[in-house]
């Protein structure tokens, strides 16, 4: 996944809210989970996360996820998000990594079983 954060995404020093980047690292992180669920999940637990360096306005953030553990319910993503910064010379540094825990859920928001082929 791709983003530019924006101005109402920063605070008063000009630094990107890091809830801002959570949230779009939550969004990133349950494409995986929802496909090796074949459906619905929820994020059950953020089991890790860290800021390494902050993030501007107009910094291009680029998410990486991969799956790290299926469970029974549960899957383990494990997100890296990189910031390409400076366009006229690039310069790209990670800036933050986050494991997340999501939970395979029914229509009635129970867990359910994940499918194995």
């Amino acid at each position: 996944m791709r983003v530019m954060p924006m101005p109402a995404d920063a605070n008063g020093n000009g630094d990107i809210f890091g809830g801002w980047i959570m949230a779009q690292v939550d969004l990133a992180g349950a494409v995986l989970p929802a496909r090796v669920a074949r459906g619905r999940i929820a994020t059950v637990a953020v089991n890790e996360f860290v800021f390494k360096q902050p993030v501007s306005v107009g910094d291009l953030l680029s998410f990486y996820a991969r799956v790290t553990r299926v469970g029974r319910t549960s899957v383990t993503v494990h997100v890296e998000v990189y910031a390409e910064r400076n366009p006229a010379q690039p310069v790209v540094v990670k800036v933050t990594q986050a494991n997340l825990t999501y939970v395979a859920i029914d229509r009635d928001g129970q867990p359910r079983e994940i499918p194995r082929d």
